[in-house]
């Protein structure tokens, strides 16, 4: 069974909407290619408009006020339509010279950062988790890293995090066939100096090489949000975020 996840009961915390946002947007988009083959992903045309905008008016509207993109394949693309659509948008961009990996990208980034804790987002994921909610769990469990997740069922397509009862991420199952299960939701928030301390190659996996490797020694945890989500990383969840999103 999915298990209920509710806040801890404690001290209340006032945090000011001040969030600042890495948001990954320097993949090749290869699995889209069918459907978008001269675009960055995150620029697919959802019902006349980027992918990126919907993921940035989202953004807005939840307290983020900074945003770092980080940025590689057709870059001059994106930074064209940052110029154009959002003039008054705070925003810095760390440009990968060749591919480093989700870890990479997301190190590269956090040196960019000027909060002490930063969210991270998939440029081609729209998971419309409660930030403030998510910030407010991060700080109360003095997190290192706390993952969104989204409760899911029947699926194949993603591998499943176990939490436990106090919230703690304990492992991360690869994917198969599960009739229920927490996946990771592709939103996080991030400890800045704790990441930075660690030691990493200059390419890597934040999926892989940070997770699934410090689950056990770094202070990992979870919260369960059962809001939207979809990947529009596949032909057919962009063809249906072009209907659920217009």
């Amino acid at each position: 069974m999915i298990p209920e996840n509710p806040l801890k009961k404690g001290p209340e915390l006032t945090l000011e909407k001040n969030y600042e946002c890495i948001i990954l947007a320097g993949g090749l988009g290869t699995r889209l290619r069918s459907s978008v083959p001269d675009l960055p992903k995150c620029m697919a045309p959802i019902a006349g408009q980027p992918f990126l905008k919907y993921l940035i008016n989202y953004l807005l509207k939840e307290g983020v006020t900074k945003f770092i993109f980080s940025l590689g394949y057709m870059h001059e693309v994106i930074e064209a339509f940052l110029l154009k659509e959002y003039p008054h948008l705070n925003y810095k961009i760390a440009l990968e010279e060749e591919p480093l990996g989700t870890g990479g990208a997301i190190l590269l980034s956090c040196k960019k950062a000027s909060n002490k804790e930063v969210l991270i987002l998939n440029g081609d994921t729209m998971f419309q988790v409660n930030i403030e909610t998510l910030m407010t769990f991060h700080h109360q469990h003095d997190a290192d890293c706390t993952l969104a997740l989204k409760p899911m069922h029947n699926f194949d397509r993603y591998g499943v995090v176990e939490i436990n009862k106090d919230n703690f991420v304990e492992s991360f199952n690869e994917k198969k066939y599960y009739t229920e299960g927490l996946i990771n939701g592709g939103v996080y928030v991030l400890n800045v100096n704790r990441f930075l301390q660690l030691t990493f190659p200059d390419k890597f996996s934040f999926e892989k090489d940070y997770l699934e490797k410090y689950v056990t020694s770094q202070r990992m945890m979870g919260l369960i949000q059962d809001q939207y989500f979809i990947d529009i990383g596949i032909p057919e969840d962009f063809e249906r975020a072009g209907i659920e999103l217009s």
